[in-house]
Formats: C-alpha cells, sequence, structure tokens
C-alpha cells in the first residue's frame, strides 16, 4: 500500500503550519520556579525537515514533547495548523532513542500493534499489507519474523522508524534516534531516513548532538542558547537533495559545520 507524498504546494508554505508562538517554559521544583524556555518563536513548513540543537538540557526535546503533545507549554502556544496541540495523536508519531520496541513481539507484530489503533479502517489484510509495505521500505522485510533481542541496534531502530511512518503522521518527531549507535551504522541510517522522509513527503523535528547529523539531514537548524533559552542562530542549509554522504568531505559542508559549531560555542 503505497501513500502519495504530502509536499506542500508554494501556496501551503506560505501558510501556518507547525507554529511556536511565543513558547516558555517553566517547571516548578524543590528549589522553586525553573525557567527552562523563553520566548521560543518559530514557524515550520508543511514537508521541512528541521533540527533543533544545543548544550545538553537547553530544552530541545521539551520543545519535541510539547509538539508530541506530551507536555503543555507554560505561556504561549504550539499549533498545528492553527489548531492548539494539547494531547499526543497519530498524526504526530515520534522516534526515540531507545527503540521502546516490545521485547516479545516480532518485527512485524510491533509495527502492526501501533497501525490497529490509528487506523480501525484498515482491516486484518490491508493492515498486513501496510505492515510489510513499511518493512520493505526500511529493508526489513526478511527480518519480520525475528524478536527485538534476535536483531542489531541499527535494525531495532529501523522497526521503530517503519512503525512510526506506517500510521502516515503528518509530523515524525525524532528525538536523538541514532545516538545508541555506532559512527558506521549511524551514517547509513541519515541516508536513509532522508529517503523515506523524501518519500513520504511528512514534516520532520529532529534532536542531535551531531552537527554533521544536522547538516546532512535538515533544511534548517536552529541553535538554542543558554536557560533561559531561546533561538540565539539560524542556519538555513543550502546543500543539493538528495543528498549522498560524500557531500560530508565538500568545502561548502565544512564552511557550514565551523559556523554551526562556533554559534553552539558562543550562544
Amino acid at each position: 500500500m503505497t501513500r502519495a507524498p504530502l509536499r506542500a504546494t508554494t501556496e501551503e508554505r506560505d501558510q501556518a503550519y507547525l507554529s511556536f508562538n511565543n513558547v516558555g517554559q517553566v517547571f516548578n521544583t524543590q528549589r522553586g520556579p525553573f525557567e527552562a524556555l523563553k520566548e521560543i518563536n518559530l514557524e515550520v513548513a508543511q514537508g521541512e525537515f528541521i533540527c533543533v540543537i544545543g548544550h545538553s538540557g537547553c530544552g530541545k526535546s521539551t520543545l519535541l514533547n510539547m509538539v508530541s503533545g506530551f507536555l503543555q507549554p507554560s505561556s504561549g502556544s504550539v499549533t498545528l495548523r492553527d489548531v492548539p496541540i494539547d494531547r499526543p495523536g497519530p498524526d504526530r508519531m515520534v522516534v526515540f532513542q531507545n527503540y521502546s520496541l516490545l521485547p516479545w513481539k516480532t518485527v512485524e507484530q510491533n509495527v502492526d500493534l501501533a497501525v490497529k489503533a490509528p487506523r480501525p479502517e484498515l482491516d486484518a489484510a490491508a493492515r498486513a499489507q501496510t505492515v510489510d509495505h513499511h518493512l520493505e521500505m526500511v529493508g526489513l522485510i526478511e527480518a519480520r519474523h525475528k524478536r527485538p533481542a534476535q536483531i542489531s541496534g541499527g535494525m531495532r531502530q529501523r522497526v521503530a522508524i517503519a512503525r512510526a511512518l506506517a500510521v502516515r503522521p503528518e509530523v515524525l518527531v525524532l528525538d536523538e534516534p541514532f545516538g545508541a549507535l555506532d559512527a558506521f551504522t549511524r551514517e547509513g541510517m541519515w541516508s536513509l531516513l532522508q529517503d523515506l522522509w523524501q518519500q513520504t513527503g511528512c514534516t520532520a523535528l529532529l534532536v542531535t548532538h551531531d552537527l554533521r547529523e544536522a547538516l546532512f539531514l535538515s533544511d534548517t537548524i536552529y541553535v538554542l542558547g543558554a536557560r533561559p533559552s531561546t533561538i540565539v542562530y539560524q542556519v538555513s542549509v543550502d546543500l543539493p537533495r538528495p543528498r549522498s554522504l560524500d557531500l560530508c568531505f565538500t568545502d561548502h559542508f565544512h564552511d557550514l559545520y565551523t559556523e554551526l559549531r562556533h554559534n553552539i560555542q558562543r550562544g
């Protein structure tokens, strides 16, 4: 079962899609209020791939949790198509660093379970076809009957990505999804994720500490500064798509990397 890409038209890209409107976040702690985020204003176009980076503890994952509906801002709002996000939903799927697969279920059962509730229009045969399609997309159809403990970390993360995409989300939220993988496997996952994003046309939000990963995958990168964190710098990544790993060794990629690193240190 294939899916028509969600690539936005020029007119749609000019309209508000995913918006952070003067967002602030204050947590109540034993030592009193802790202001984590302040005056975050950000517009994400439909079909765009953005990345949020910054020092550890600056609030990157807090922003993703707001998009996912796991957390409500203390002030301001986060909206999707001008509707405030106030709860989790199948239109926004999350890929975590730790895979979050059920160890007693097979690869295909993990994906099937994710699809069953949010897509009740699919009968068993259509659901099986959807699962097969997305396992083929990530190159795991031959591992469909294996359990998570029987496959590698990279394969587990591919299952997690297939599971998220099989729900057909509008927004894919990626919270350091490749942080636990070795460097060689991680770079291969960049290419896979880029291909899947271009095939599905979903909007993607990524948090990572890897600057090369951010540059390879993103259209736009936002740098969060020191707490209370706000956006202190923005980089538009003008590398051509589709991107190959050879781009990482070009002078322009190096210049973008140097610019990004400098502004993170300064922020």
